[in-house]
């Protein structure tokens, strides 16, 4: 076995020995590389980052020819796709830097996230147009450069949040008109289209108001906060309001600017081991078609739009196509790659996504957490195992994403993983092949968005019991907003077994009659404190065995008590909840 050290501090020139290590990744691969190729491609190499961080210029692409490469961590190592700022000067209690033609949807200041500047709605009596929104207020008038300022809108359905950019503001004394960028808002008001003729429903056409505006100069009130102001092409300013206590001269200020960290392609037996994985940004909404959300990590790019009926009289349109938020880890088309003992973090898209037939995957005991978008996501690979994780605080930006995603794959086993406080779905299974989901915590999900669940299933997920899905011995509790069901199958879920779980304080415990309706579902031996909805009325495709319904709290603690207890991470990984 060859090894190789990297340090912060290291020389590219030197020979990669513990005493004189090289100083950059991309130079570890070259020399692993070549040792592989000296030795007829069967060496092991094992590179070493020592304690700091290492920051990367460009992505770092593994492809077949680095097969058998490890990255292990000695200390606390870690990758960077971000850029340190300084130069700064301040003017009215605002830090003020020049950084030329950098472009970022997040910051971090010593090592935190800090949020982008932002008012919590649209100022004054305001109206929608066919081109963006009228008021009668003048205070858009002094946003700044207005190609800077998002719009947010929460809610335009239950389970989505929009982003789109402005592209003027004029006005007089009196009111403002504000212009929204195209093809966006266009293709907002062609999107967004629903009629729920039930209470608590109602019509929606295109969107409404924002629900925060995002990035204007005149927004930087708040100690913590910060804006981009690319009026000037090239000239970049970035504005941030310190904290008290924070100094230019003693605080790390960085700003993310890779969008992918790592790419491994086709290659066999790599490992990370005890990495983090940190400052990546995602850019893509900032762009004229802005991020026009559907429902989890999917999003509109342009295209057909349908119209998908519901219950009497109700319909919503949607998505002939989408496009998924993209990960800043990714492994495509790779076989026996171990992740284990890593933490991601300080992310502005998915954390961590295998996808194009990755075979033979262990995501082992890692953390992830402060990601902008969904935690880790598994399509269209097969013989995965994702155990012993924690993932919390993730879709900080993309609400509608989920901390575990599994689509169109087959032999996925999702075992003993806390999932907990993210604003949607905890674990979301679409249509794939014997997937097991075990033993799994999950509470405090949707806590921002709804229609949802702590587990979360649609779609075919098999051709027979032998091999559809397997939902066993898994806790859900404190699913939160209004409108969920903690343990949802939906939309046309077929050849699942529920067993064995233990669901407790939700809107609503699960759900047995959806559109499509649920097809070959087995409901056996769970304990919930309230009866799923339609339980009187279930679906001749719905077999129910032996649940319960416990209302009493003490009851429902005592008789769940060996599920609880072997539920979320086992005793070897609980030190990950210590931080």
């Amino acid at each position: 076995m060859n090894e190789l050290y990297v340090s912060p501090s290291g020389d590219d020139a030197s020979p990669g020995t513990r005493e004189h290590p090289l100083a950059t990744l991309p130079r570890a691969r070259e020399l692993a590389r070549d040792q592989a190729r000296d030795q007829a491609g069967d060496a092991e190499t094992v590179v070493h980052l020592l304690a700091g961080t290492h920051r990367l210029a460009e992505t770092l692409e593994l492809t077949e020819a680095d097969s058998g490469l490890t990255f292990r961590a000695e200390g606390e190592a870690v990758v960077s796709g971000g850029r340190r700022i300084t130069g700064w000067r301040e003017r009215d209690g605002v830090w003020l830097a020049e950084v030329g033609d950098l472009d970022t949807r997040q910051l971090h200041v010593d090592g935190r996230r800090v949020e982008r500047a932002a008012i919590d709605a649209l100022p004054g009596t305001a109206t929608r147009t066919d081109t963006g929104y009228v008021t009668d207020s003048t205070a858009p008038q002094s946003w700044g450069n207005p190609a800077d300022v998002e719009f947010v809108l929460r809610g335009v359905y239950p389970w989505t949040e929009a982003r789109f950019g402005v592209a003027s503001v004029d006005g007089d004394e009196h009111s403002t008109t504000i212009t929204m960028a195209q093809p966006a808002f266009g293709w907002a008001i062609e999107l967004y289209n629903s009629v729920v003729p039930w209470e608590g429903g109602g019509e929606s056409y295109g969107p409404g108001l924002p629900t925060r505006v995002e990035n204007g100069a005149g927004f930087l009130t708040e100690p913590g906060t910060f804006v981009l102001d690319r009026s000037l092409p090239g000239r970049h300013v970035l504005r941030y309001r310190p904290r008290p206590g924070e100094s230019p001269e003693r605080t790390e200020v960085v700003a993310p600017v890779l969008e992918t960290l790592v790419k491994v392609t086709g290659a066999r037996d790599v490992a990370f081991h005890g990495i983090t994985f940190a400052d990546v940004t995602w850019l893509r909404p900032s762009r004229p078609e802005g991020f026009l959300h559907y429902h989890g990590t999917g999003y509109y790019d342009g295209g057909p739009i349908e119209k998908v009926s519901f219950g009497e009289g109700a319909w919503v349109t949607v998505p002939g196509a989408s496009l998924t938020i993209p990960a800043n880890v990714v492994i495509d088309g790779a076989a026996g790659v171990a992740i284990e003992g890593c933490r991601f973090t300080r992310l502005g898209a998915t954390a961590l996504r295998f996808s194009g037939g990755a075979t033979d995957i262990l995501v082992r005991g890692n953390v992830v957490e402060g990601v902008s978008g969904g935690g880790i996501s598994v399509e269209e690979s097969r013989g995965v195992r994702v155990e012993n994780n924690w993932i919390h605080h993730v879709g900080l930006d993309y609400p509608g994403s989920p901390g575990i995603a599994v689509t169109a794959s087959q032999d996925v086993a999702i075992a003993h993983n806390q999932v907990n406080d993210v604003p949607h779905c905890g674990i979301v299974l679409g249509s794939g092949k014997s997937t097991q989901v075990l033993r799994n915590l999950t509470f405090n999900t949707l806590k921002v968005l709804a229609d949802g669940g702590g587990v979360y299933l649609s779609g075919p997920q098999g051709d027979s019991h032998d091999n559809g899905a397997l939902i066993r011995g898994n806790v859900i509790r404190d699913t939160l907003t209004p409108y969920n069901f903690a343990l949802y199958t939906d939309y046309g879920a077929a050849w699942v077994t529920v067993e064995g779980n233990a669901v407790q304080r939700a809107d609503n415990t699960a759900v047995l009659q959806v559109s499509p309706p649920l097809e070959n579902v087995v409901f056996r031996g769970n304990f919930w404190d309230a009866d799923p909805v339609a339980w009187d009325d279930p679906p001749e495709s719905v077999t129910l065995d032996d649940n319960h319904t416990l209302t009493d709290e003490q009851d429902f603690a005592a008789r769940t008590a060996s599920i609880t207890a072997q539920a979320g991470l086992e005793p070897g990984y609980t030190h990950l909840l210590n931080g």
